[in-house]
């Protein structure tokens, strides 16, 4: 481990991760949180069989009072025997997290809520409201022509008591957005292609450009930050639609407005994400969720991504759901992540204490609590 000790006792804000399970898992359920793949492998192999295996043994039972690397089943065992809620408690309690923003835009009934979340955490939650959600939520209760300003309004109210805004535009369409507000006409005619569809028995998901442009650019209009799904995520994604560049005409359109624009996840794109957030003042980025799903080569993919972010424009995320652990993990391997960075900095004379101080700090929190405008910070 051997962490800078202010690396070590740096105030975080999660930026970016979903709600908790809060049942008991068996071992199988337990696995199958570990991936993005949906599924344990049917060819009788095991997730403990990969980096994210190895830094549970590893990171995570010296929590449930394990020795490092203790067995699998040992593990798991351990875990049963405290039940959830304890175990739980015991992850989120050990990140250093203060603040959790927390997207409840996936499988929300099978997750805690907000408020069970920042009980359970000891720490402060805050809600990011999903855009595809509140348009899924309100098309079947409209008209094509009345899309837009039921949209608007839902929207409207439910960001009333949240700190920002995402879009999963990268699992429905790829993120290859017109940098142009759509018009009116054309949101009509997307939404009425839409309902048909809903009429016709498909599922009420919504995958039309012009539409989650449309919702993009009515998000903006609220001056909240928003946060766009980039790169790796589950089998949903076109993984080569993706890439951040993608965004390039959006970014441009978007930049005088002055309203944050996050990009979260970004592995394998996480070179193209540093350099979007240098070259667009309004854009920011983060490495969650392959900073878990790396185990301990997390680090090294750090280092990549603070080869060219302005230090004012990268922020903190672990992007877990569900699986205690994760929360622990993300936050564990990033503090290893920031002080291999600097320690090596600091070898190489190339920054003072001063100055990885003052990176830590932004870094850690400061980043966050001012594009979110958070209390308390």
């Amino acid at each position: 481990m051997n962490l800078l000790p202010f690396v070590a006792d740096l105030p975080l804000v999660d930026h970016h991760c979903h709600g908790l399970a809060t049942g008991d898992l068996g071992r199988e359920d337990f696995e199958r949180m570990l991936t993005e793949a949906g599924t344990v492998s049917p060819l009788g192999t095991s997730l403990f069989d990969s980096l994210i295996g190895l830094a549970v043994r590893e990171r995570c039972a010296p929590v449930l009072d394990l020795p490092r690397h203790a067995p699998a089943d040992d593990y798991l065992a351990r875990r049963a025997s405290l039940g959830a809620a304890e175990v739980n408690r015991r992850f989120l309690r050990a990140t250093g997290v203060t603040d959790f923003l927390l997207d409840g835009g996936f499988l929300p009934e099978s997750l805690t809520t907000t408020a069970e979340f920042a009980a359970l955490a000891g720490a402060r939650a805050h809600d990011v409201v999903r855009l595809e959600q509140v348009a899924e939520d309100v098309v079947r209760g409209t008209s094509a022509g009345g899309f837009a300003a039921a949209f608007a309004d839902e929207l409207g109210n439910r960001a009333a008591g949240a700190v920002g805004l995402k879009s999963i535009a990268a699992y429905r369409v790829g993120l290859e957005l017109s940098g142009e507000r759509p018009s009116g006409a054309e949101i009509e005619a997307a939404a009425a292609q839409w309902l048909a569809r809903i009429e016709a028995g498909e599922p009420v998901r919504l995958a039309d450009e012009v539409l989650h442009r449309h919702l993009v650019w009515t998000g903006l209009d609220l001056g909240l930050p928003l946060q766009f799904h980039v790169g790796y995520g589950d089998s949903d994604v076109d993984l080569h639609r993706c890439d951040p560049l993608l965004l390039t005409p959006l970014l441009r359109a978007t930049r005088a407005l002055g309203v944050p624009i996050l990009l979260l996840h970004n592995y394998p794109f996480h070179r193209h994400a540093a350099y979007l957030a240098q070259v667009f003042e309004h854009v920011f980025v983060d490495a969650g969720l392959i900073t878990h799903n790396a185990g301990f080569r997390a680090p090294a993919i750090l280092a990549e991504v603070l080869e060219l972010v302005p230090f004012g424009k990268l922020l903190f995320s672990t992007d877990a759901f569900g699986l205690a652990e994760l929360y622990h993990l993300g936050t564990s391997l990033f503090r290893q992540g920031l002080s291999d960075f600097l320690r090596s900095a600091l070898d190489a004379d190339a920054m003072s204490e001063v100055d990885a101080i003052r990176l830590c700090t932004l870094v850690g929190h400061e980043n966050a609590a001012r594009i979110y405008r958070l209390e308390g910070h």
